[in-house]
């Protein structure tokens, strides 16, 4: 990455990854928060949102914390996410990347965000509690 390292703020919130039918609605519960994230594929319903709105009989992974890239991001930067992702990647760190117009939030398992965040800070970027 050739510019200058980036500036994340973490979240406070815990997220879940949901899984619904692709046939199913947007639900209510999804859209609680500062926070979610929705698509919908030929295949599933994806929803990013906080996990205490999460009912117990949806099919979801747990315990993910988000870091925010601060921008807005212009969109001629050029590998900003390969290089975060490269970087957890270095140590074993699984991410889940969801991108916006404005900028890009990495989610981390709560297990892993402390050395995470070791591993932004020592590789440069600036992260915001």
């Amino acid at each position: 990455m050739s510019q200058e390292k980036l500036t994340m703020k973490l979240l406070k919130e815990k997220y879940g990854v949901c899984r619904l039918d692709k046939a199913n609605s947007i639900p209510n519960w999804a859209i609680e928060g500062e926070f979610y994230s929705i698509t919908k594929t030929e295949d599933e319903l994806s929803i990013v949102c906080l996990q205490e709105s999460i009912p117990t009989d949806i099919k979801y992974e747990k315990d993910w914390k988000v870091l925010k890239v601060e921008g807005p991001l212009d969109f001629a930067l050029v590998g900003i996410l390969a290089g975060i992702s490269s970087l957890m990647a270095s140590k074993g760190i699984s991410i889940f990347a969801i991108s916006t117009y404005d900028t890009d939030y990495i989610l981390i398992k709560e297990k892993d965000i402390d050395n995470a965040i070791e591993l932004l800070l020592n590789d440069k970027y600036a992260v915001i509690r």
